[in-house]
């Protein structure tokens, strides 16, 4: 008898553990699913409305998935940018069943592009930012941000004013110093260009011809191809060649300058430099750098250790779009910070 009830309370708790759902399997199985969604009719398409000292307007938004442990908030590159740098985010996300939003900026192709300058101050795009995020209903157990490029300065403006919101940060390919930024771009890269192509650029600059179309022809064949997205202009992506021909240059000019070697003219980021408060983040944090972006790597590595909870991923085949030209390692990478955090594991 007594082993007969043995066998009966195995096949009990055989049979209890079958039917109890694993979590992650759940996730996985209603991942595409927009039955319970207010964006089923549009596919995961919103356009927010959002405050601003000038007015109303309205920026574009598109959830992909359904994930309520990650959400992943996309912040493009520019200013002036567009979602569309981001979409090869759509090879990877997916098959880990995390959620992530596409999001055009205030300016940007998608979304309103009002043509006051006094909206592009970086106190502004972070209250579009935390504007947004209420929309989507995101909260610290479930809202990463991940900024690429601009997109990088404009999450950690975000996290310094509302980390308490954030479950996670990911910084991309960006320095948290403009000055040291043109530093770099100067006295590493420049001298890297074969001396005369260098001095002509150079000579450009010096002349303000930023639009000289010779000057962008020097810039996107011998700095670009290395810097930018590590492949001959021919084959760079459709999406990429759709984000620079979408690319609001009234944003861009003003608050970057007219080229991605370094923040030339008046732009009004010039000057940006937050390393002296990065020690006053504390949420989970991950640093991206890659071996041949336009941003020193040393310096993302130093973000990682200057936050309290930071973490470095290396790119050695990378560029500034190294979600294009090593994928090997951004997207393992990313995928198991996102992980580790949600697990509770997350350490340096």
């Amino acid at each position: 008898m007594k082993t007969k009830r043995l066998v009966i309370l195995l096949l009990s708790i055989i049979f209890f553990n079958g039917c109890k759902e694993n979590p992650d399997n759940a996730i996985k199985a209603n991942y595409l699913d927009f039955s319970k969604r207010d964006d089923q009719f549009t596919g995961g398409i919103k356009m927010i409305p959002i405050s601003t000292p000038i007015g109303k307007f309205k920026v574009w938004t598109k959830t992909v998935g359904n994930n309520p442990k990650i959400k992943v908030l996309l912040l493009h590159g520019g200013p002036g940018g567009t979602h569309e740098f981001f979409e090869s985010f759509d090879g990877y996300f997916p098959q880990e069943s995390i959620e992530y939003i596409y999001y055009d900026q205030l300016g940007s192709y998608y979304s309103d592009q009002p043509t006051d300058k006094s909206l592009w101050t970086n106190e502004r795009f972070v209250e579009e930012v935390e504007q947004v995020r209420k929309a989507l209903k995101l909260n610290n157990t479930n809202f990463y941000l991940l900024g690429q490029s601009w997109g990088g300065i404009l999450a950690m403006e975000y996290a310094l004013k509302y980390q308490k919101n954030l479950k996670g940060l990911i910084i991309s390919n960006m320095m948290a110093s403009a000055p040291a930024y043109n530093k770099y771009a100067e006295d590493v890269l420049g001298p890297q260009l074969d001396p005369k192509v260098f001095a002509q650029i150079k000579e450009f600059e010096k002349n303000k011809e930023y639009s000289n179309p010779k000057y962008m022809e020097l810039l996107l064949n011998n700095y670009y191809t290395e810097h930018i997205l590590r492949f001959p202009v021919a084959q760079w992506p459709e999406s990429i060649n759709r984000a620079f021909k979408h690319l609001n240059p009234n944003v861009y000019v003003y608050m970057q300058g007219p080229s991605e070697f370094g923040i030339t003219g008046d732009a009004s980021l010039k000057d940006w430099d937050i390393t002296s408060k990065l020690k006053t983040l504390t949420v989970p944090t991950l640093a991206i750098g890659s071996k041949y972006d336009t941003m020193d790597p040393e310096h993302m590595k130093w973000i990682s250790k200057e936050v309290k909870n930071g973490r470095f991923l290396f790119c050695p085949n990378g560029s500034h779009l190294s979600q294009y030209d090593d994928q090997e390692h951004y997207f393992p990478g990313i995928i198991q910070f996102l992980r580790d955090v949600d697990n509770g594991n997350f350490s340096k």
